[in-house]
């Protein structure tokens, strides 16, 4: 749509500015404001979206691209977003509604835009992925916290000179390993993921706190520099987990020829 304005008409002895529009068909006629009182005749529209009506008034002169921005207020959808049908044909947004045959209570048709809505979809199906990966890494926090409690009770206990069997270090070490493979099976992306990372190095340091617990319960009468420390030993996947893997088997010092020696 072309637009120009001129001076020239006397209102009242001031003079003031004139716009002009091109209308469809090549007419140029005075543009007139959708919000300003001298635009001429208000009409209803009744607008279908869905389940959803809308009545709409409107000034007569007004555009579908006008109809789409009041529309924006009561559906929530942009302007962009919108396609409106009249008469089965979808309408371009500089079309006036008059030259197209809207008249006072005439019914348009809201459609969303189909890419619009696909995007919104995608949108909405990652957010649910966020809020499940959020949601399977507060269960393993919580489980953390709570096996978290009994490496502390169990350090206490070594600590103070008792001796307990390994099986506690087993079990705790075993309960711990199956929250690292709840969050080596999480997919989770942006914040989720830095959390569940936050909950293996967690879960990394209780076991191998537990390891050193478990050597220095068997060598009671060392002292804590003596103790051998057992540390598990992990390796980091692209997923940012760590798991565990066996260690590398140690050669013997000890090397064994068939070399013999000849006595007289």
């Amino acid at each position: 749509m072309k637009r120009s304005t001129s001076k020239g008409v006397m209102n009242n002895g001031i003079n003031r500015e004139i716009g002009w529009e091109l209308r469809p068909g090549g007419m140029l006629v005075q543009k007139r404001d959708i919000g300003d009182s001298s635009s001429g005749t208000m009409i209803k529209i009744k607008v279908s979206h869905g389940s959803y009506h809308h009545d709409i008034t409107v000034p007569a002169q007004s555009t579908f691209g006008d109809l789409k921005r009041v529309l924006a207020h009561e559906t929530g959808l942009q302007p962009k977003e919108q396609r409106l049908l009249f008469r089965g044909k979808e309408k371009e947004d500089e079309e006036c509604l008059h030259m197209a045959g809207v008249k006072d209570m005439s019914k348009v048709i809201l459609l969303e835009d189909p890419a619009s809505k696909e995007r919104k979809l995608e949108e909405m199906q990652r957010n649910q992925c966020v809020m499940k990966a959020y949601e399977a890494v507060a269960n393993v926090r919580a489980e953390v916290d709570k096996l978290s409690e009994k490496v502390v009770a169990l350090e206490a206990t070594v600590r103070g000179g008792t001796n307990v069997e390994d099986k506690e270090f087993v079990v705790l070490t075993e309960l711990l390993m199956v929250q690292l493979l709840k969050l080596d099976s999480t997919e989770a992306d942006g914040e989720a993921k830095v959390q569940r990372r936050i909950e293996v190095r967690r879960v990394q340091s209780l076991v191998d706190t537990l390891d050193n617990l478990k050597a220095r319960n068997s060598n009671p009468f060392s002292s804590s520099k003596d103790v051998v420390s057992v540390a598990t030993r992990w390796e980091t996947f692209e997923l940012g987990v760590g798991s565990l893997c066996a260690p590398t088997p140690l050669q013997s010092s000890t090397k064994i020829t068939q070399d013999w020696e000849v006595f007289d």
